[in-house]
């Protein structure tokens, strides 16, 4: 006897939770040859600006945990991510239209990634920060600082970027106490939504990373002028009116990063890119 299937419905990710678009728009998603794998909500201007809030609530938490303990959560999505190997290997597999081994790729690559940063996590203060000689009788150091909430924009090439790129951009965000609204892969958003489950079953506290399917065109000039929006990573804006994105961005003084081609590599660089120096000078005893 046959059974009709239950297509399922991704949802967004939000403060740590599932909501529907707020506009109740959905989009299919389908395979390179059209054929049809599932539902992703299409999220709103709404959407992004309820992501903003949970972003935000969750900046003093994320940011005021200690960074040996930021890396050992960040370690946690990539255990988790091996844990789910199979499942991630399968969703790229049909919604990039690679093959099986081409994906199992990928799948490392981004749970590399994940530990490449982790490994990051209580190092990268040391290179970033310093003391600074100064004339008088002070101690001088410099120090990196969460810059706050980011939007990023993810790579959007169909093949070999909708796992990988979202590690990508994510992780070095969130490496420094960060919080991060991200959208994904918009042609195949399944690994990003499977991910935020991920996130939802691991020691990421919610409002940390939130996810929004949907197109970039449409919410990127939203997350660009908001005043609570801090930075904004443009890895994967190439094909949108980027330049435009900038000059909403300097409205509000948000630090700016680029479009790239293809997968931004793992660097030091991106962290930094999303820290602001803080200047301490402390009196040195006369003693």
């Amino acid at each position: 006897m046959s059974r009709v299937t239950v297509p399922k419905t991704y949802k967004l990710y939000i403060g740590g939770k599932f909501p529907r678009s707020e506009s109740g728009r959905t989009y299919e998603v389908t395979t390179q040859a059209g054929e049809f794998v599932a539902n992703a909500a299409l999220a709103s201007r709404k959407d992004a600006r309820d992501a903003v809030v949970a972003a935000r609530a969750a900046v003093t938490g994320w940011a005021g945990a200690t960074a040996y303990n930021r890396g050992q959560v960040i370690y946690r999505i990539a255990e988790l991510l091996e844990g789910r190997r199979a499942q991630f290997v399968d969703e790229i597999s049909r919604t990039e239209g690679v093959t099986t081994a081409a994906a199992s790729a990928q799948v490392d690559a981004a749970i590399d990634v994940w530990v490449w940063y982790a490994g990051w996590a209580d190092k990268y203060a040391q290179i970033a920060g310093n003391g600074n000689p100064v004339s008088g009788p002070y101690f001088n150091l410099s120090v990196p600082e969460p810059t706050g909430v980011v939007a990023a924009i993810a790579p959007q090439a169909r093949v070999g970027t909708s796992l990988l790129g979202l590690a990508a951009v994510v992780a070095p965000i969130i490496v420094s106490g960060n919080t991060v609204v991200v959208v994904p892969n918009t042609g195949a958003p399944l690994s990003a939504i499977s991910l935020a489950e991920v996130l939802a079953t691991s020691d990421v506290p919610g409002g940390v990373i939130n996810v929004l399917t949907g197109s970039p065109a449409e919410m990127a000039p939203w997350l660009a002028s908001h005043a609570d929006v801090n930075a904004l990573d443009l890895a994967g804006a190439g094909d949108i009116d980027w330049v435009e994105l900038q000059l909403s961005a300097a409205e509000t003084l948000k630090r700016v990063l680029a479009p790239v081609a293809g997968v931004p590599a793992p660097a030091l660089e991106r962290i930094t890119a999303f820290t602001e120096t803080k200047t301490v000078w402390h009196t040195k005893s006369m003693l």
